[in-house]
């Protein structure tokens, strides 16, 4: 690298003709399973593959800070790439998660050799994964860093059992106060970078610079193929990125399954890696013409239909559910005597996560929640059944007139399906974090509006809509604690009413409907 430090890396090679290069770059080791999806796949279809460990992982120098010299070590690799003796002119980049964000750092100033990129559930801004919100997502980053921190231990013994035990060992931390110390106990000296992330709530702080490459979604000209899953933590940023590029008319395709982030190749790692193969084929070896049959190749959940689209969303229209009394989701509104639900949320026994998009497969992703629509601490609406099937592409849309009497305060919406025998399950979600000014921060209430997860779902006949409104999702979220002090110190901790009116149908679901 420029500044002297020596990155390690593995390079197979193609027998016969070879028809490209591919690099891949990542944090993990590379051994299996990475070495399986990102490098011998590959090589055993006549790639070159340069397989590289970034800085201060599995031998390389330096020490590791997550994705913060990413664009300038990337930068430098492929000005080794260019002079080696195999090198075949072009290449192009795959691999998920940080071996996503790796491939947005190079194309925050692409390379002209740079011809195909393949990004799987990789983020392009790391500040927006971690406080997006508003709220850290703790469960996702301390239970990510106090992987990677031992990541590299010796004995692979230990190391699944560390794996099968983490939900157990990291629940103390996940319930202590304050947030920091409590991951900084349980990482016992290693990953030091997670107390940086938890001591910089603010988005616009320079210090987060270095991870926010959304200027890479205007510079990249290369054709990308995303791939991602409706229960993936950077759901978000892939249809955020595939927008963005399709409005500038760059060549993109989009794949999203039923998956959380694990499930990419663990469920879908078949489908993943033909449509890799494809898009690889056609961009970079050119041996072929385009195998997929529309930009954009969805599945359809509550189903078990793919659909072939030519963007997304598609054409929808609004349906409209009004938040009504007596714990009612209807097309009619409540009169203007109609009472406003309640509910209190307590931050020192938060409302607890159920599924949803969550880095650990284990506790994310679709799940029974029946239970949170049963708990005091929450406020449930419930539909009639429907009577035919209602299929949703695109992002819900809540409205909330919504008062409370604490000004610091979290909102967590959940938009659930409710099937004939009375069982739920979790289809969409949205998360706020409000601050004194915020509408709905006053007892007096204010419209609040969250724009829930994406979804491609087919609600079914004789199905119910169920919506949940809470003050917290924990341990996905770091709780709120109500008094408006730092997140990373805060101890003290403050109870909330909350109250969501319905009168006049001005609390609302506003629905993108498939015709």
């Amino acid at each position: 690298m420029r500044d002297g430090v020596e990155l390690l890396a593995d390079h197979y090679v193609p027998t016969g003709t070879p028809l490209g290069t591919l690099l891949v770059r990542g944090p993990y080791g590379r051994a299996f399973p990475f070495s399986l999806f990102f490098a011998t796949a590959y090589a055993a279809r006549g790639y070159h593959v340069v397989f590289q460990s970034v800085r201060g992982t599995y031998g390389s120098g330096d020490d590791f800070q997550p994705m913060f010299r990413e664009v300038d070590d990337g930068a430098d690799t492929v000005a080794w790439l260019r002079e080696q003796p195999w090198f075949t002119g072009t290449f192009g980049t795959v691999g998920l998660s940080y071996l996503g964000f790796t491939q947005w750092a190079l194309l925050a100033d692409p390379p002209p050799e740079l011809v195909a990129s393949v990004v799987l559930v990789g983020p392009h801004d790391f500040s927006r994964a971690t406080w997006g919100t508003g709220a850290f997502t703790v469960n996702d980053f301390l239970g990510w860093s106090d992987m990677v921190a031992h990541q590299e231990d010796p004995g692979r013994l230990r190391g699944l059992v560390r794996q099968l035990t983490g939900a157990r060992r990291l629940g103390p931390a996940l319930d202590a106060l304050p947030l920091r110390a409590a991951g900084e106990r349980l990482l016992a000296g290693r990953g030091r970078w997670y107390g940086d992330w938890v001591g910089h709530p603010d988005r616009t702080d320079p210090w987060w610079a270095p991870v926010q490459l959304g200027h890479a979604l205007e510079n990249v000209t290369t054709p990308v193929l995303l791939i991602g899953g409706w229960q993936d933590l950077f759901l978000d940023q892939t249809l955020d990125q595939y927008s963005r590029l399709r409005d500038r008319g760059v060549d993109v395709g989009l794949t999203v399954g039923p998956w959380t982030h694990v499930e990419t190749l663990s469920k879908g790692g078949g489908l993943v890696t033909r449509e890799s193969l494809d898009w690889l084929g056609e961009h970079l070896a050119g041996t072929g013409p385009r195998r997929r049959q529309a930009p954009v190749h969805v599945r359809v959940t509550g189903t078990g239909e793919w659909r072939h689209l030519l963007s997304w969303p598609p054409a929808t229209t609004e349906r409209t559910l009004l938040l009504a009394d007596r714990g009612r989701l209807s097309d009619t509104a409540a009169g203007p005597g109609a009472a406003a639900a309640t509910f209190t949320s307590d931050p020192a026994t938060p409302t607890p996560s159920f599924g949803g998009r969550l880095l650990d497969d284990r506790s994310g992703g679709y799940t029974d929640d029946t239970a949170l629509g049963a708990r005091d601490d929450v406020a449930c609406w419930l539909s009639d059944p429907l009577p035919a099937a209602l299929e949703v592409l695109g992002a819900p849309v809540v409205e909330l007139q919504h008062g409370s009497d604490v000004p610091h305060v979290d909102v967590a919406v959940r938009l659930s399906e409710v099937d004939r025998r009375g069982r739920s399950r979790n289809v969409s979600d949205g998360y706020v974090r409000l601050v004194p000014g915020d509408a709905g921060t006053t007892p007096e209430g204010g419209s609040v509006r969250l724009q829930l997860d994406p979804v491609a779902h087919r609600f079914a006949a004789g199905s119910r809509l169920r919506v949940v409104v809470a003050g917290s999702s924990h341990p996905h979220y770091a709780r709120n604690t109500g008094t408006g002090e730092p997140p990373a110190t805060a101890v003290r901790t403050v109870v909330s009413t909350r109250t969501v009116a319905v009168a006049g149908g001005v609390s609302r679901l506003v629905l993108p409907v498939s015709p």
